[in-house]
């Protein structure tokens, strides 16, 4: 990281984890923290009024986070942390690429695909020679932003950063750990959401912590094996990023994807308002699926995620979810 005598800092994105994360490292003098938006009325709330009107209208921010719409900050970066959806970062870079300075870290937020069936970090290494980081976690914003302690992992396959992200952090409610699985924490982060669809069309049909429990260990063992399959390591499981961040997601009513799990597993989610919704695990299990399809065996050893592609992809009576998954797992 280039010395100055401010560290500039820059979110791509000014929603709730930006602003949450933003926030917390502009309490230190040290760094220049700006958010990069495109939503003017957010710019001007935050900049006028230290206030977040959109995301967070009744928290008050600190007065030195600053937000711009002028794409030019990214030239001063030190630090660029992705925080638009996982479908535009790819595209977002390639614009703007000239605009990096080719030493600014970048660090993904995003939870999902680059493009089709690549995971983010390798899409941008083929365009950018910056250095890459992946920082995911169990992490609602609105717990950040309130100063509660959260956790992330943060994966690079420079270890080099490992002291820059713990530097940067210090003194705050972040708390990381750390791994070269770059691969592994992509996955796990994905697979996450898949999963926790799955709880919640379980929970929808059963209020049962015993069954809610069994489906929970089937599930991390398959996402574990997922993982491996891909190339990633079956322990990131049990960093931050795998273990935390899915139950988190899977168990808590704040989890977009669980709450998809519960309009499902009631029947309220229809084909037609299916195609209006865009969720990071709708999208990824078509993906990971088509993956799989050609690999022999992949039905017989992932039994949860196969059956809620067919849940997406036809006619499905819901009501026999639970009992298909448990008779393919024995």
């Amino acid at each position: 990281m280039t010395k100055r005598n401010k560290t500039s800092i820059v979110f791509v994105g000014s929603g709730a984890i930006a602003t949450a994360l933003g926030n917390i490292l502009a309490q230190d003098e040290d760094y220049l923290v700006t958010l990069l938006s495109i939503e003017k009325d957010v710019i001007e709330s935050v900049n006028a009024e230290h206030v977040n009107e959109k995301y967070f209208p009744t928290v008050r921010l600190s007065p030195l986070l600053r937000a711009t719409e002028d794409k030019s900050v990214l030239g001063s970066a030190d630090m660029v942390f992705l925080a638009i959806p996982s479908v535009t970062i790819v595209e977002y870079l390639t614009h703007n690429r000239e605009n990096l300075s080719p030493e600014a870290i970048l660090v993904n937020l995003a939870k999902g695909f680059g493009n089709e069936r690549d995971i983010i970090p390798d899409c941008l290494a083929q365009i950018l020679p910056n250095p890459l980081a992946t920082l995911k976690g169990p992490s609602f914003a609105r717990e950040i932003i309130n100063r509660q302690p959260t956790a992330f992992t943060l994966a690079s396959e420079n270890e080099d950063l490992f002291d820059v992200f713990d530097e940067l952090f210090d003194n705050t409610t972040i708390h990381l750990d750390y791994s070269t699985d770059v691969r592994g924490v992509e996955y796990a982060s994905i697979l996450k959401n898949i999963y926790a669809i799955i709880i919640g069309i379980v929970d929808a049909h059963y209020d049962s912590p015993n069954l809610r429990s069994l489906v929970l260990t089937l599930a991390i063992n398959e996402m574990r094996s997922l993982i491996s399959r891909f190339g990633g390591r079956e322990e990131t499981m049990f960093h931050y990023c795998g273990f935390g961040d899915f139950t988190l997601t899977a168990l808590n009513d704040l989890s977009r994807n669980r709450t998809l799990g519960l309009l499902i597993g009631k029947g309220f989610f229809t084909s037609n308002i299916s195609d209006k919704v865009v969720l990071e695990g709708r999208i990824a299990v078509n993906v990971l699926c088509e993956q799989l399809s050609g690999q022999e065996g992949a039905c017989v050893q992932f039994p949860l995620i196969t059956e809620l592609h067919k849940v997406f992809n036809q006619e499905y009576d819901i009501k026999n979810f639970v009992s298909r998954i448990l008779r393919r797992h024995n």
